[in-house]
């Protein structure tokens, strides 16, 4: 049986290649988001994802990191987003090491 880390990895990278929504523990809280970059920052295994629900702060739609290793409970949603959206500073955050990003809806077209 794979370990919970292996998991929450293989779940990331298919929810990201296939732009699907995931429900997830993060720091004990249920959350649901679009799950658009992952990848190492500033030493730490992240995922940076638009939460678009279960905020206790009530401030959604917002983009939140979440540590990998606090990522539990994860469940991949049949329901989809388009892609990537565009960040305010229309700049991509600094990764030591990226793994996978979700790509633009248009971008997909282009591959097919």
């Amino acid at each position: 049986m794979p370990s919970a880390e292996v998991h929450v990895n293989l779940l990331l990278w298919k929810a990201i290649h296939e732009r699907r929504l995931l429900r997830l523990t993060y720091k004990g809280r249920e959350r649901v988001v679009e799950p658009h970059d992952y990848g190492v920052h500033n030493g730490v295994a992240k995922l940076f994802a638009y939460q678009v629900g279960g905020s206790s702060s009530h401030k959604l739609p917002a983009w939140r990191w979440m540590e990998e290793e606090l990522i539990s409970n994860i469940q991949l949603l049949d329901r989809r987003f388009r892609g990537s959206r565009p960040s305010v500073s229309g700049r991509h955050h600094k990764w030591d090491k990226l793994f996978i990003r979700a790509q633009p809806a248009d971008e997909e077209r282009k591959s097919l």
